[in-house]
């Protein structure tokens, strides 16, 4: 026969384990983890979803600075860990704003180079 330890933890290996809330099905949202209490006893600790990083509406890359919670919990944050600092800031990543800005800007720049172009072109026509 086995010494004591070893027959102890032979039946440890194969106790059986029932849920304790929710139902009884292995689902996602009943996820569990075995783990062995202190007294030696394997139970089951019940486990978070993983959540996922909110995406930048242009690109679809992670967004930095904002955590992967439960839409539950990112209501009851507060509004500076809830969003960025900046324009776009839980919106979209730097990278999209960025574009913005620059596409906006050369927009603008080239509706100058046109309105001075046009302004020269009626120049050279008073002179002729």
């Amino acid at each position: 026969m086995r010494p004591t330890s070893s027959l102890k933890s032979y039946i440890l290996q194969f106790q059986r384990l029932t849920y304790k809330r929710r139902h009884c099905y292995n689902t996602k949202s009943n996820s569990v983890k075995i783990i062995k209490t202190p007294g030696g006893k394997l139970t089951f600790k019940y486990t978070d979803k993983k959540r996922q990083i909110p995406k930048c509406g242009d690109t679809g890359r992670k967004l930095i600075g904002i955590p992967a919670v439960a839409p539950k919990v990112m209501r009851t944050l507060k509004k500076r860990q809830r969003k960025v600092s900046r324009a776009y800031g839980g919106c979209l990543s730097a990278m999209s704003v960025r574009t913005r800005i620059v596409r906006a800007f050369l927009i603008e720049e080239k509706k100058i180079v046109k309105a001075v172009q046009r302004a020269q072109k009626t120049k050279d026509k008073a002179k002729k």
